[in-house]
């Protein structure tokens, strides 16, 4: 009940943005509006708070991020090798695809429901996942999109584009602050924090905003198949890394659990932005938030014996 209460409402969300633009309640073109304020205020916003506020010691938990971080990016080089050796889609296509596949929606359903199940100590582990995703494979997805927007010809036009770029600039600003181990001031952290709370909302209503029933059957095979990726192989692929680097009880839970949940909405953000497979990740994102709530429970099922020594 606890994982149907957190990712039931995430799903209410993007139907009621799609009820909104299907009724003709709201113009669809407000999809653009909504996602540009994700992009370039709300998830900047969020990518320094959490990752500022979290002591740069607790980011070198190796066999975690071996075990949680190598299963997002083997996940990502599979189904990018997998696109891309095909001949029918270009770099960036490939990129999203791959990312749609493994960048995981840890910071708004995987660290409240490890917090809400296992408690405090399940946070930190959540949170290291969360900066991972924020520090390694946002710039990974902006790198990749802006070279195959840009081609390797103007390196140090891509250069700058990328270090300009909202994800990788606040990406940068969060580390620092993190490596200086100093507190982000109250009022500032406030500031943030109300910014980067509008992220879930506008991003999830934009996705169902801008979703129509045509879009959505044009890409569900393609969306399955990236949704059993991100649902069923990366979990296990994270677990069998945790099992070869003999990870703690808690912190292997965790990891499958961060795996295990829905595409993070932000790669639809990164979609829009670029205009690349918008139709496709929507879904992609819609269906794994759907089918989540089957897979989290009998993923912490079969966790459940490991669970009990973490207590």
């Amino acid at each position: 009940m606890e994982v149907a209460s957190l990712v039931l409402p995430v799903f209410a969300i993007i139907v009621t943005g799609w009820l909104a633009g299907e009724l003709g309640y709201l113009s669809r073109s407000l999809a653009d509006a909504l996602v540009h304020f994700a992009y370039n205020v709300a998830m900047p916003a969020l990518l320094i708070v959490t990752i500022a506020q979290e002591p740069a010691r607790n980011l070198l938990e190796w066999r975690f991020l071996l075990a949680f971080g190598g299963g997002s990016l083997i996940c990502f080089v599979l189904v990018f090798l997998a696109v891309r050796t095909g001949g029918k889609h270009d770099l960036a296509s490939s990129t999203i695809q791959g990312m749609a596949a493994a960048m995981t929606n840890t910071g708004f359903v995987a660290l409240p429901i490890l917090h809400a199940i296992y408690g405090q100590p399940a946070v930190l582990p959540a949170a290291v996942a969360t900066v991972f995703v924020a520090a390694v494979m946002f710039p990974v997805t902006v790198i990749l999109l802006e070279r195959g927007a840009h081609g390797p010809a103007r390196s140090a036009g891509l250069a700058k584009q990328i270090l300009l770029n909202p994800m990788v600039l606040s990406t940068l600003i969060g580390l620092v602050w993190a490596v200086t181990g100093l507190p982000i001031p109250a009022a500032v952290a406030a500031y943030l924090n109300m910014i980067a709370a509008a992220l879930t909302p506008c991003a999830l209503f934009a996705i169902g905003l801008g979703l129509s029933v045509e879009g959505l059957r044009s890409s569900l095979g393609t969306s399955f198949a990236l949704a059993a990726v991100k649902l069923v192989v990366m979990p296990l692929i994270v677990y069998g890394l945790c099992v070869i680097t003999a990870l703690n009880p808690l912190y292997t839970v965790a990891a499958v659990i961060c795996a295990a949940v829905p595409t993070a909405k932000t790669v639809y953000v990164l979609a829009h932005e670029h205009k690349v497979e918008e139709k496709l990740v929507a879904a992609t994102v819609s269906i794994t938030t759907m089918l989540s709530v089957a897979t989290l429970l009998v993923a912490l099922y079969l966790l459940s014996g490991l669970a009990t020594s973490t207590r």
